[in-house]
């Protein structure tokens, strides 16, 4: 593939598969792999240990395995299954970047190439930041709420709350940055590398992406689906205009956070996994959090003059990561 990029500057987030191993063919089979180990193999392999802790436990691995996957009656087990297949996007995305594109897997993370700690505590930060200016909007509009979801009286605390808390507050933040790194990491790198020419590659590295996110989560309701497609779309703004994940990564964490908590304390959390209503009134709230913190978070970008591009000037092959000595 001919780099299409002025050789004279670095590589932006969505360019940074350019300056790996050339090929078109790469990003077409990067993005299939992708799929297929979420729909086949990482669900399998994730089975494998819970399967064994049941046999250990004396429990029937059949039916335990059956109530394991019912995420439609789902329990504290339950959540932790789906918390920690969906964490595997993290290391299932670092060994597509290596073997396939021959780049290190921190330039999956950002422009650096690594995670930057300070900014993403700086990013959690301005996320409850844009969650109190979302408070205020709920208030103020009518009730967002599915009648199934949320109720107005506090739930009982039981050893079942107590299990799905300590899931929520431990693994959530794993799986919410396992699905940053496979859709707003490994597929807008993977667009971005198919679309040519500077306007049409940040569009295609934050459009489908954010499509595929929402159309992941299964069968959902008009609201919901365009509800997620923003949320999706934002996310996917925040890393091209910041060049890297930290950002997407703390709103993901906090807003997962807050729908977890919200059902623990007033809902259920079948209703939260599997929403089937939902009100058009959601839109104008998850816009308000994602839009208030998406001007924070460029607002403070550009006062802390926020790397954007790599340090390596674009071209093929100028990112690939060095043979091991043998």
């Amino acid at each position: 593939m001919a780099p299409d990029v002025d050789p004279g500057r670095g590589l932006t987030y969505p360019e940074i598969q350019r300056g790996g191993l050339g090929g078109a063919w790469r990003p077409i089979v990067g993005v299939v792999l992708l799929g297929i180990c979420f729909l086949v193999a990482v669900p399998v392999l994730v089975q494998i240990p819970f399967a064994v802790g049941f046999a250990v436990a004396g429990r029937d691995v059949a039916d335990s395995m059956t109530r394991l996957v019912d995420l439609e009656d789902p329990t504290p087990l339950s959540l932790a299954y789906l918390n920690l297949a969906l964490a595997c996007a993290i290391p299932v995305t670092w060994l597509l970047t290596r073997l396939l594109h021959g780049l290190r897997p921190g330039w999956l993370a950002s422009v650096v190439p690594r995670i930057r700690w300070r900014w993403f505590v700086v990013c959690f930060g301005l996320s409850l930041v844009s969650l109190v200016a979302t408070l205020v909007v709920s208030s103020l509009v009518p009730s967002t709420a599915d009648s199934a979801e949320v109720g107005a009286h506090l739930n009982d605390f039981t050893s079942t709350t107590r299990d799905f808390l300590v899931v929520v507050l431990l693994l959530t933040p794993l799986q919410a940055a396992g699905e940053e790194y496979a859709f707003r990491g490994y597929l807008t790198q993977a667009f971005g590398n198919l679309f040519g020419s500077w306007f049409g590659r940040p569009v295609a590295a934050v459009l489908f992406p954010a499509l595929l996110f929402a159309a992941a989560h299964g069968s959902q309701s008009p609201p919901v689906f365009l509800d997620r497609f923003a949320f999706g779309l934002v996310a996917g703004l925040l890393v091209v205009l910041t060049g890297g994940l930290e950002a997407g990564i703390a709103m993901h964490v906090l807003n997962n956070w807050l729908a977890f908590g919200l059902a623990l304390a007033f809902g259920d959390m079948a209703s939260t996994l599997n929403p089937v209503g939902g009100s058009w009134w959601t839109i104008p709230v998850t816009l308000t959090q994602s839009l208030t913190y998406l001007a924070l978070v460029l607002l403070l970008a550009r006062r802390w003059q926020l790397r954007t591009s790599t340090e390596a000037p674009a071209g093929q092959g100028v990112l690939v990561a060095p043979r091991p000595r043998v």
